[in-house]
């Protein structure tokens, strides 16, 4: 490669090495058995030591790395003297071995902002669902993501003692996906993937509206975007306000590398600028293929429930 990487590759190069060890972090919480439970909003909003031990552990590890970059956790925090041994100085020489995009070649890292989410899908966590847990970290320039690392630390975990634990995949629109094998449900069959622990008449009113032959209720919004890329759904579809804007930054970049679409109910793409509020008001609806279907059979009810943004 001529001349130095470009930042945000670097910056993706470090998110891959950051999310292994936010994925190691929260292994080794649930292994102790003490996963420090607080309710956040209710019992349906959790957080335990695993988020924020990930939270801290890759928020600082970046800035120190890229000092100018706007990083967004889930996690509020406090201000607090993090321990050297949550910092991660490695980063991934394949990653940078890639050939950045051109329009993203000559960003700065003032440009840049990460929305992390260093435990996605707590309560299924809490509850030993342990397939549906993501570490999420997203990048995005001028309100688009255009790049997402996702760190899966029990991917594998069903076949027991021995399995190699973990996975993390990434991609970014113009470059393309790694880390799995893109699948698609045959043509014929929409399977709906959908929320497990947030559930209500105008979500349930939503997806029968899709007339799916499967709907499948688990947790994590990037464990839903894994489905869609892995064939195991077509569309992710939930039809309230309750996901935030770290849950769909890094799906949103590598669902869109693969040619698949994000957005509100409405059919409106979500920002993720530093200045824009948090939760997705609008719900979300996402497909790898066929989005205008799926856009074309929300009910009017729906649409009258969620107030664009």
């Amino acid at each position: 490669m001529s001349g130095s990487p470009a930042v945000v590759m670097r910056l993706v190069a470090a998110a891959h090495t950051v999310a292994e060890k936010a994925g190691t972090i929260v292994r080794k919480v649930l292994h102790t058995g003490e996963l420090g439970i607080v309710e956040k909003t209710g019992a349906n909003d959790l957080q335990t030591l695993a988020d924020r031990l990930a939270q801290q552990s890759i928020c600082a590890s970046l800035s120190r790395r890229f000092p100018k970059i706007t990083i967004i956790g889930e996690e509020d925090l406090p201000a607090e003297e993090i321990s050297e041994d949550l910092i991660e100085k490695g980063h991934s020489e394949e990653i940078l071995q890639q050939t950045c995009p051109a329009e993203y070649a000559g960003l700065k890292e003032e440009e840049l902002v990460v929305w992390v989410d260093p435990l996605d899908g707590t309560k299924e966590y809490t509850e030993g669902l342990l397939d549906n847990v993501t570490v999420l970290i997203g990048i995005a320039y001028g309100g688009k993501a255009i790049a997402g690392v996702i760190n899966q630390p029990f991917y594998n975990y069903q076949l027991g003692a021995g399995a190699d634990l973990g996975r993390t995949i990434w991609g970014m629109p113009g470059l393309g996906t790694f880390g799995f094998q893109l699948q698609e449900v045959p043509g014929d069959r929409r399977i709906i993937t959908t929320t497990r622990s947030h559930s209500n008449k105008v979500v349930t009113d939503c997806v029968a509206a899709m007339e799916p032959h499967e709907v499948i209720r688990v947790g994590g919004a990037g464990n839903k975007i894994i489905q869609l890329v892995e064939g195991r759904a077509s569309a992710y579809v939930f039809a309230s306000p309750g996901c935030k804007k770290w849950d769909t930054c890094a799906p949103e970049a590598i669902l869109n590398a693969v040619g698949g679409k994000l957005t509100d109910m409405h059919g409106n793409a979500y920002r993720y600028d530093a200045n824009v509020k948090h939760m997705n008001s609008a719900g979300v609806l996402a497909a790898l293929r066929n989005h205008e279907y799926y856009m074309s059979r929300v009910p009017q009810s729906v649409l009258q429930a969620l107030k664009a943004d």
